[in-house]
């Protein structure tokens, strides 16, 4: 499991104006999601990745979002949340911990896919266009009655411009927060008719909101309904509920194998996230069986001995040899203990049964092949990179390690085109356009890399003007 990026001061959460300990979903406005994407803590990691797309795939397909490319993007932050900005939908790792059923953040994904599908960015921002003439045509008008005031020597009328002003630019406030919590009631409703066009029960969301209405009653904040962004939970859970009970869906419970994989998800993140404690916390009910097992292993590998740890993925392997990320464990292990060609191995056996074939195992196969030094294995540490690549092309660590291979390999204009490449997709851009310069100079002009260097020279970046 890694993480990208620092905390960034733009992480103001839009659901600050309920308490300051509760955040709820949110709609987030941006005019460039690649951008906000690199200003979040992002995590990256090939099992939860894989089981969020499972509880996405028929909720974007009900949406009429099946073939839109929807990204999904873990942010590594404690506290229950989810927005969209784009195509990119976010989601928060506290929300994912926090859920103690998959039911619990398929809802919150049917929440936000009835975001993207209303095309509600878009019209927000209109609003938000709308809401600012506003607020500067009521500040024109209370400055030309304070200016009138005084001219005319009248000290009320002058005060009663400045309150002109400041009434209008709050009329304008209003009137876009209630717009979002019209919205957020829409999505609410989209969120139900997915859940039961995919044969799901919407208790999970139901179990969202009273989790917030708790939360809000523990903080005993006391808060003005009309100067939030997004109804108030009592009041979510009395449009939604009559509607979700109806549903001939509302008691089926989740897969005990979907659950299972739930369980290994919260307690891989509670681990690297809150601990060696975490695991014990999450299962604080019950014994956890094999999540559980799974959870003392990472944190053995986290805190403890190598040995001890490797000695508790093998036995992971062998309760179930077929899971990929338990071999991927083994994999991380094995690195940590410096023994890179048998991570290799671990590696490539985790990529053989991956299902998502995803690319961060083939990077990871290919970064334990590059540890080795060996000419063979740094060929073949390439082949699988790029491969990993192909899949995933914004995952920036494997630029780095594939530069580190082309460098060994005496390729140095490839190297330089994978450093450009890393900047790039970083937002570096300016370094990413001189390693790109310096690349092309070694290639063939017309060549597939040298056009991709040009591309990269020859980017824009939106919102800045050309010169």
């Amino acid at each position: 499991m890694q993480t990208r990026s620092p905390l960034s001061a733009k992480l103001a959460r839009c659901g600050r104006g309920l308490t300051a300990g509760l955040v709820a979903l949110c709609l987030a406005v941006s005019t460039a999601g690649q951008a906000l994407a690199q200003s979040l803590p992002v995590v990256r990691d090939a099992e939860i990745e894989a089981l969020v797309r499972d509880y996405a795939r028929p909720i974007l397909k009900a949406a009429g979002l099946g073939s839109s490319n929807i990204n999904i993007v873990l942010v590594n932050d404690q506290s229950f949340n989810a927005f969209v900005a784009g195509r990119r939908m976010f989601i928060n790792t506290g929300a994912l911990v926090t859920s103690e059923t998959p039911n619990e953040i398929i809802g919150v994904i049917a929440h936000e896919a009835g975001h993207i599908a209303g095309g509600h960015q878009e019209r927000l921002r209109q609003q938000l266009a709308r809401a600012q003439t506003m607020a500067i045509v009521a500040t024109l008008l209370g400055m030309g009655a304070a200016v009138a005031g005084a001219a005319g020597g009248v000290g009320g009328v002058a005060q009663a411009g400045g309150g002109l002003a400041m009434g209008g630019a709050e009329m304008a406030r209003r009137g876009l927060l209630g717009y979002q919590r019209t919205e957020e009631v829409t999505a609410d409703r989209s969120a139900l008719d997915y859940l039961e066009a995919t044969g799901q029960s919407a208790r999970g969301m139901l179990i969202t909101f009273k989790r917030f209405a708790s939360a809000l009653s523990l903080s005993g904040a006391r808060v003005d309904p009309y100067q939030v962004s997004h109804p108030m939970p009592r009041e979510r859970i009395a449009n939604l509920q009559t509607l979700a009970e109806a549903s001939p869906y509302f008691n089926k419970t989740d897969p005990e194998a979907l659950q299972l994989r739930h369980d290994m998800m919260r307690v891989k993140i509670a681990v690297y996230t809150q601990g060696q404690g975490a695991a014990a916390r999450i299962f604080r009910k019950g014994s956890g069986g094999l999540a559980a097992q799974y959870g003392d292993a990472i944190a053995t590998y986290l805190y403890g001995n190598p040995r001890s740890a490797l000695q508790k993925a093998d036995a992971l392997v062998k309760a179930n040899p077929k899971n990929p990320y338990f071999h991927e464990l083994r994999g991380d292990i094995l690195v940590k203990a410096n023994r890179p060609a048998e991570a290799a191995q671990a590696y490539a056996s985790a990529v053989k049964l991956d299902p998502a074939k995803s690319g961060i195992l083939r990077v990871a196969y290919g970064q334990a092949l590059l540890a080795t030094g060996k000419q063979d294995s740094i060929e073949k540490a390439v082949d699988e990179i790029n491969r990993g690549l192909e899949r995933d092309r914004e995952n920036i660590s494997a630029y780095r390690y594939l530069a580190q291979a082309y460098g060994q390999l005496g390729q140095v204009a490839e190297a330089e085109l994978a450093t450009a490449e890393g900047y790039f997709y970083s937002g570096v851009y300016k370094e990413a356009k001189v390693f790109a310069a310096r690349a092309q100079m070694k290639m063939k002009r017309g060549s597939p890399a040298w056009v991709r260097a040009q591309d990269i020279i020859n980017y824009k970046q939106p919102g800045k003007k050309k010169g």
